[in-house]
């Protein structure tokens, strides 16, 4: 279980949802994990459980919309270890995604710019140095379906997750010399809060995904050598909600 060995990766939104499966997959397989997280008690939760695994993991405080958090945030890990190969950038704020476009206001869009593509393009500023000293860098960006197919009632989100696409094939095209890859995960996942009325799913198999069992594992891949021929894309573990989208 040494997929990850010797790696140092950084893993924003990492105190609970995907995140989190993400970070306690990336430290079993060898990975020096930074939790990054706005929720103090969700960062030490997260470091308390990789490390009971017997793994090594970082906590880190951050709001990403805040660009200097961010420059600390990667300082800490330059400090702690030394060199960072991957870079998961999986944080939004749920509470603002919901909005009819005729409704939506600029205040409300920021937020999901601030919180999405340009907190993405801030994190991946600060350690793009760091990647390409690594000689094989990885960053994994979260998009979403919910782009791609104008999800109703979701403007702010659908317009700020399609941004995080255009952000990450640029760079993908523009880091190709550096050797880091650069790629999207878009999941339907299992990551609803208990006391909300979730929905059936659509999907051909019928179910949201895990983020233990189905997406942590996407994420792993991309972040590996296995994934080394594969950049500038959208991966879609969603149990194939994207063979409606495509219709």
């Amino acid at each position: 279980m040494t997929r990850l060995s010797e790696k140092v990766a950084i893993i924003v939104g990492a105190g609970r949802g995907i995140g989190r499966a993400t970070a306690r997959l990336f430290a079993m397989q060898g990975a020096k994990v930074a939790v990054v997280s706005r929720t103090a008690e969700n960062v030490d939760q997260v470091v308390a459980d990789i490390q009971a695994a017997g793994g090594a993991a970082l906590g880190i405080v951050c709001d990403i919309a805040d660009p200097d958090q961010i420059t600390a945030a990667v300082d800490k890990v330059m400090t702690a270890y030394g060199r960072i190969d991957i870079l998961v950038n999986n944080a939004f704020d749920p509470s603002v995604v919901f909005s009819s476009v005729v409704e939506l206001s600029a205040e409300q869009l920021q937020r999901n710019f601030e919180m999405g593509p340009i907190a993405y393009l801030r994190t991946m500023q600060a350690c793009y140095p760091h990647l390409k000293a690594s000689g094989e860098g990885r960053v994994i960006n979260f998009a979403s379906l919910a782009g791609i197919v104008g999800m109703q009632g979701y403007a702010p989100y659908n317009m700020a997750k399609e941004a995080v696409r255009a952000l990450t094939r640029s760079a993908a095209r523009e880091w190709c010399a550096d050797k880091i890859t650069v790629n999207n995960v878009m999941p339907v996942a299992d990551t609803w809060e208990a006391a909300v009325d979730v929905p059936a799913p659509t999907n051909v198999l019928g179910r949201y995904g895990s983020p233990e069992e189905d997406i942590a594992p996407v994420v792993l891949f991309l972040a590996s050598k296995d994934a080394q021929f594969l950049t500038g894309y959208s991966l879609t573990p969603d149990g194939g909600q994207i063979i409606d989208s495509a219709r």
